[in-house]
């Protein structure tokens, strides 16, 4: 089995569910939102669903024509309840440092409002080289694509589409709403349990480590035995 090394990676990293527990600080704004409002809100629902884009989630509790309205609302009330609630994920400054160790660039593209977004990053002390937000899915692949991202790791299925809209490695990890079924049916090329398996895998990635069967599931790269569940 032939072993290449590759070039140093650029390599995409999705925030919450991936580097971030959302859940906690979601879970608390939404429930001050909802008691600002005075309309009911089932948080504990809501952080079951998270990846798509907020505006999705608000027409579940919502009238149409209030979203615009309520969206700019939860955003200016994010900062006060939900960045010092939210902590990192484990592995999560651990992949970015094996990135960086390989000489590569590691970039954030999320959906996330992007001000919020730059707010966690800098209050966990985790910092990329790029931050881009407000894009949710096949949107991602624009951001993706401008930076050179080879690699793109994501927990839910609209990360795999915008991994493989930009044409980068969709590297999936199960710690946020899809499991490991459903992110490897939507195209996944390699699925992780979390970051903490991502150094290992971008060591056997670099070094053009493949599993023994060769490029399997549909003859994509970058596939290694570790990916394997």
């Amino acid at each position: 089995m032939a072993s290449t090394t590759t070039l140093p990676p650029t390599v995409g990293f999705d925030l919450d569910m991936t580097l971030i527990d959302s859940r906690p600080g979601i879970r608390a704004c939404y429930r001050a939102l909802s008691e600002r409002t005075g309309t009911p809100i089932d948080a504990d629902l809501a952080v079951t669903r998270l990846g798509p884009p907020l505006t999705d989630e608000l027409i579940n509790w919502f009238p149409a024509e209030r979203i615009d309205e309520v969206a700019d609302l939860y955003r200016a009330m994010y900062p006060t309840y939900a960045i010092a609630a939210t902590p990192a994920l484990p592995g999560a400054r651990e992949a970015m440092s094996a990135v960086r160790e390989a000489g590569g660039r590691a970039v954030v593209v999320t959906a996330k409002h992007e001000p919020n977004a730059r707010l966690h990053l800098a209050h966990l002390g985790i910092e990329p080289d790029a931050v881009i937000g407000d894009l949710w899915a096949e949107q991602k692949a624009s951001a993706l694509r401008e930076h050179g991202a080879g690699v793109y790791v994501g927990d839910h299925v609209g990360d795999v589409r915008g991994a493989r809209t930009a044409g980068a490695l969709s590297v999936a990890v199960a710690t946020g709403p899809c499991d490991p079924a459903e992110l490897r049916a939507a195209g996944a090329d390699v699925v992780l349990t979390d970051l903490t398996e991502f150094p290992a895998w971008l060591s056997h990635h670099m070094n053009g480590v493949n599993d023994a069967n060769g490029r399997e599931n549909g003859d994509r790269p970058g596939y290694s035995p570790a990916a394997r569940a």
